[in-house]
């Protein structure tokens, strides 16, 4: 992995925005399919769910740059300054203003992220680590992840179903991060190289699982459940898996430990509410 932590910041703020229009143009059209319609026929046929999918392949591709510049420790938690973007973006669309306490709010996460990228300063990792690295913590993640998919398409409770579904669509996008730095590097040796690597298909199936359970979630109840659910739950699983595996770690004395855990206390607070503003925007 290159170190270029400027790059890397720099790309997941371009990731993040483009992030924030997918969002934006998915959960308007997925909310707008009935319960009992079929999801994937009626999103097939959105064109605002298309231009919110082009959205997420210019996401993703600059995720994946600036994965290939910084570390996923870096990189994962900018995202979360989607909802920034995406605040005024669903205001817009909707003719709603945005009141000076969600503007307020807005800058609170930005303080927040900023003092977890100054303060923690993450530093990267081992990319390439070997299976058995990786073998426990991914099955702890799948447990968590498996729990919350079947106890959420069971729940009779739109927000809880939306919250869970949120939640396990977040974490699978997190492992999917996790792996990207090495599919990517893969590519330098070959195609061959990258089809019997099983971070591919790791890869291949958190995403595609993710980007279903993500919509079900937005379909299943109020965004403000679902919104928050992915937007924390892609960079807490993505960190685990960055510190777990991957080698990652804070360059930061124990003072500074305590101010990270705080900005990241902050984050979540205020990715709540803003979630939560933009549902109603």
């Amino acid at each position: 992995m290159t170190n270029h932590p400027v790059g890397a910041v720099a790309c997941a703020l371009l990731a993040a925005l483009f992030f924030a229009v997918a969002a934006v143009a998915q959960q308007q059209a997925a909310a707008a399919v009935p319960e009992g319609d079929s999801l994937v026929r009626a999103l097939l046929r959105s064109p605002r769910w298309w231009a919110g999918i082009a959205g997420d392949v210019g996401g993703y591709a600059m995720q994946v740059a600036a994965l290939a510049l910084g570390a996923v420790l870096l990189v994962q938690p900018i995202l979360v300054s989607a909802l920034v973007f995406a605040l005024p973006l669903a205001a817009k669309l909707n003719g709603r203003r945005i009141s000076a306490r969600t503007w307020a709010t807005a800058l609170a996460l930005t303080a927040a992220l900023a003092c977890f990228l100054l303060v923690g300063n993450p530093s990267a990792g081992n990319t390439d680590a070997p299976l058995h690295h990786w073998l426990s913590p991914l099955f702890a993640l799948a447990m968590l992840i498996g729990a919350a998919t079947v106890i959420g398409l069971r729940s009779a409770a739109p927000g809880r179903r939306a919250l869970l579904l949120g939640a396990a669509s977040g974490s699978l996008y997190g492992v999917a991060a996790a792996l990207t730095s090495y599919v990517t590097t893969l590519f330098e040796h070959g195609l061959a190289d990258v089809l019997v690597s099983w971070q591919t298909w790791t890869l291949a199936a958190a995403g595609i699982t993710g980007v279903y359970l993500q919509q079900r979630a937005f379909q299943a109840g109020p965004l403000s459940a679902s919104l928050p659910a992915v937007t924390i739950a892609e960079p807490l699983a993505a960190a685990f898996i960055g510190v777990t595996v991957l080698d990652e770690r804070f360059r930061t004395n124990s003072f500074g430990l305590v101010v990270t855990a705080l900005a990241v206390v902050v984050m979540c607070a205020t990715t709540i509410r803003l979630s939560s503003a933009q549902a109603a925007a």
